[in-house]
């Protein structure tokens, strides 16, 4: 366990590095949407989703050391080929997107809907990314328990968050 969950710890430090990466960039992109009349909705619940995306993460080196889950080689290395996969189509998102991507929900009036890249096939991929990896990267070293139980709040989230989302685009008349 000790070898293979050194392994996973660094797994999950490179994911919240990347996390960080994807901080920048939405950074970057807001103060561009905001000198652009970026017109942001649903802020009420991005702490809600911070928190749980932190949570994740805690939740996935917690369970692992300390009720001493076991690395499955099966399960854990077909669960990090879909967690690499999730993080390809997360990017894949962020540059379809370019300045328009953002962590929160901000719309730029005359911007057009993007329906190109990930777009093309799904209204929200991103979104597909996040519940791919939330059940994923805590099953790569057996974190059942963080796997259910961020899948379950995020259900709950996204349900508020898409209809945010869907709400501002109608507004501006993208929906």
């Amino acid at each position: 366990m000790v070898s293979s969950g050194i392994a996973y710890t660094a797994l999950i430090l490179l994911v919240g590095l990347e996390r960080l990466a994807e901080l920048v960039v939405s950074n970057r992109n807001l103060r561009w949407s905001r000198q652009h009349g970026g017109i942001e909705t649903g802020a009420g619940h991005y702490p809600a989703m911070v928190l749980l995306h932190s949570a994740l993460l805690v939740g996935c080196l917690a369970e692992v050391w300390l009720l001493d889950r076991p690395f499955l080689p099966l399960l854990g290395w077909s669960m990090l080929a879909l967690v690499i996969a999730a993080q390809a189509l997360r990017w894949w998102c962020i540059s379809t997107l370019g300045r328009q991507w953002n962590t929160r929900i901000v719309v730029v009036p005359g911007a057009g809907r993007v329906t190109s890249g990930p777009y093309r096939y799904l209204r929200h991929p991103n979104y597909v990314a996040v519940v791919i990896e939330g059940i994923a990267l805590p099953l790569v070293h057996t974190a059942w328990l963080t796997a259910v139980t961020f899948s379950v709040l995020n259900a709950v989230l996204l349900s508020v968050r898409i209809r945010s989302e869907s709400g501002a685009l109608a507004m501006l008349g993208r929906a």
